[in-house]
């Protein structure tokens, strides 16, 4: 096939991507404001939209760590092809789809990061992906950030309630629900500067892969402005799935809570984004909410669904790894292979739409509290699929 094709067959999965990362990301910023009913659910996710896309201007230094330094550059330059990227994309895509349709705030960053480093290594070989980079870039802060922005919002939460003594009456939780609108538009602003970028590194690598820019340059202004379009269109959209989760399914979270949690999740992804860690906002968020839960006394942490959402953090790298490197085998094979990929991604990703319109969940019912029966039954199903 024709290379440009192929380049443009990789940009059109990598804004897919882009565009699952925004619906499947939208609860890491808005998850907490909804369910205190700090923001209305059609406010939160317009807000948040338009701050991922403005987010995704202000800073390039993680679209750089996957650009320059996950892959490396060997003689003849980076190693990995336009195909193998393509084939990264699928298992990224197919991952976040799952995860978006079992309701499991799972890492859109290491599905990524997993699929490109499978296809990279059946593609081209270990020797093609520089391990140490991936270790202090993505996996360490993958280790760290959820514990850094769980022990922030625990102390916060703990000092929000010690200080106030009144944070249960009506006029506090007032206040926490307006700084709530403060702090989640914090978030959706850093989700922008860290997600966004991902998508922007790997078109940029792939231009570059495919000679079409200079290795080692920056993200041209086209491939900036479209993948912040398209995050903040998948934004907008709402990943209501994951929302219910990460607002009812960890703990019950109140104002305080909730502000505490997303002002947590904003400084920790703000720091990240500006050292060049690809970090999950998703664990990041995820964190945070444990934290607020653990800071409040007497309130309930659900550590079942918190064991079940962690499960899914271990299997999502090597999960998406192995999608990745079959694609890979499969489409470096012949252009045949390349379109049977294609095809099977599709009728993947349109198999899990089908699926979650059987039960759909919306801006309507997001903040429905499920019976326990069915909240287990769901929470038992979701642990057994991931």
């Amino acid at each position: 096939m024709d290379a440009l094709i192929t380049v443009l067959l990789v940009i059109a999965i990598a804004l897919v991507f882009d565009f699952t990362n925004g619906f499947h990301d939208t609860a890491n910023a808005m998850a907490t404001s909804v369910a205190t009913g700090a923001l209305k659910p059609k406010v939160a996710v317009t807000i948040s939209a338009v701050l991922n896309l403005v987010g995704a201007f202000l800073s390039t230094e993680v679209a750089k760590t996957i650009s320059q330094g996950i892959i490396k550059e060997g003689d003849g330059g980076v190693q990995i092809t336009p195909t193998m990227i393509f084939a990264g994309l699928v298992g990224a895509v197919l991952w976040n789809l799952g995860t978006w349709y079992l309701g499991l705030p799972s890492s859109s960053t290491h599905a990524l990061f997993g699929g490109l480093i499978g296809a990279a290594v059946i593609g081209a070989g270990f020797g093609s992906v520089d391990f140490g980079v991936v270790l202090s870039k993505v996996i360490l802060p993958a280790l760290f950030s959820p514990l850094v922005a769980g022990l922030v919002a625990l102390v916060a939460t703990y000092a929000a309630y010690t200080i106030t003594k009144q944070a249960r009456s009506r006029g506090a939780d007032a206040g926490f629900r307006h700084g709530q609108t403060i702090s989640a538009s914090l978030v959706s602003l850093a989700h922008g500067t860290n997600d966004a970028q991902k998508t922007m590194g790997v078109i940029t690598l792939t231009l570059i892969a495919a000679g079409y820019q200079s290795p080692g340059t920056a993200p041209q202004f086209w491939v900036i402005a479209s993948c912040g379009l398209a995050i903040a269109i998948g934004t907008y959209l709402g990943g209501w799935r994951i929302m219910r989760t990460v607002g009812k399914g960890i703990t019950d979270v109140q104002p305080a809570q909730g502000f505490a949690a997303e002002t947590s999740s904003a400084a920790t992804i703000l720091i990240s984004s500006h050292l060049g860690f690809a970090l999950s906002t998703t664990q990041v968020t995820s964190g945070a909410v444990v934290g607020s839960g653990l800071g409040k006394k007497l309130a309930k942490v659900h550590w079942g669904v918190v064991g079940k959402i962690a499960t899914g953090w271990l299997f999502t790298l090597p999960a998406a790894a192995l999608v990745g490197g079959l694609a890979a085998w499969l489409a470096s094979t012949s252009t045949a292979g390349l379109i049977i990929v294609a095809v099977l991604a599709l009728v993947g990703g349109l198999g899990f739409v089908a699926l979650a319109r059987r039960h759909p969940v919306n801006h309507k019912n997001v903040n429905d509290v499920e019976s326990e029966e069915s909240e287990t039954a769901a929470v038992s199903t979701s642990a057994g699929k991931a």
